[in-house]
């Protein structure tokens, strides 16, 4: 079956010891398992101490048909800031806070071009999401609309069109917006006057959300990485803000596997359904995955890590 790995970030020490604690050897320049293949969640690049050796492991896996990678918005990131816009800009501006979020993988990279550029022609070939018989994996957001608008700017194995890249990083575009929530989450303005500073201490006056929670309505019970929760209000988020998970099948949703959440603690579940695996391996955190074999409901004693 699969092992499900979470956000890498460049940190290639931690994700080695992983897939060895998860029985994988490397064997012709490729980490292998005789039963098993990996499955990642994306974002493997920016932030950590080794980019070029974090992304040629993965790869090699992908390229030998040892796993499956999906598009993390650090990946999507790092092809719009190469990318001309035909304007003389780039599809991701090349400000000072787009640098420094980049950093790292660009230090790196910049120091063989040649490499610099497979890699980003690698990266565009890799889908937004993965959905199997037995599983879905989408960086932050399983949601269906933005799914099926997608699927109209990709070919037959998910990846974007070529045509597609300029569309996908216009801002008011469908495409932008579907791929926001698939990689990025379900967010939520706050009301005016309200912000707070991310991880990064840039200021957000939107929240990431628990979009898969039902229980509550609450800011302060839904939003992921805000450091003083006392900063939002107190109420509820107004109508039905958050899409949920639900299957449209006469049964139990499929299970699925998410990134990009920088979870704190012991790795656990965040449904019977979802598991998160991004466990902050970026920020001394755990280099997590799920050990997944087919059950329909996921449990706890799935999670291995270091």
């Amino acid at each position: 079956m699969y092992d499900v790995i979470g956000d890498v970030h460049g940190y290639a020490d931690q994700l080695e010891a992983l897939l060895k604690k998860l029985g994988y050897e490397l064997k012709r320049g490729v980490y292998r398992h005789p039963e098993r293949k990996l499955i990642s969640v994306g974002d493997l690049c920016d932030r950590g101490p080794a980019q070029r050796r974090t992304i040629d492991i993965i790869r090699a896996m992908h390229e030998a048909e040892q796993a499956h990678v999906i598009m993390g918005n650090h990946e999507f990131n790092a092809v719009a800031w190469a990318t001309p816009d035909g304007n003389g800009d780039f599809l991701r501006p090349h400000t000072d806070k787009n640098y420094s979020q980049h950093r790292e993988f660009l230090l790196e990279a910049e120091q063989d071009y040649g490499w610099y550029g497979s890699t980003m022609e690698w990266f565009k070939q890799l889908p937004i999401y993965v959905e199997l018989p037995e599983l879905r994996t989408v960086h932050a957001c399983w949601h269906v609309p933005s799914k099926q608008v997608v699927d109209r700017y990709t070919d037959k194995n998910g990846i974007l069109l070529p045509e597609a890249w300029v569309l996908a990083s216009t801002k008011g575009h469908e495409l932008f917006t579907a791929i926001e929530v698939l990689s990025k989450g379900w967010e939520l303005q706050l009301p005016e006057g309200y912000y707070f500073l991310d991880k990064d201490q840039h200021p957000r006056t939107a929240i990431r959300t628990e979009w898969w929670r039902e229980d509550t309505r609450r800011y302060r019970d839904l939003a992921i990485g805000v450091g003083n929760i006392d900063e939002l209000p107190e109420g509820d988020i107004p109508g039905s803000a958050l899409p949920g998970y639900a299957s449209s099948e006469n049964e139990s949703p499929k299970p699925l596997f998410i990134g990009h959440y920088w979870m704190n603690g012991t790795p656990s579940l965040q449904s019977p359904y979802i598991a998160c695996v991004d466990w902050s391996v970026a920020d001394n955190g755990l280099m997590a995955a799920y050990r997944f074999n087919g059950e329909r409901e996921l449990s706890d004693k799935g999670f291995v890590w270091v």
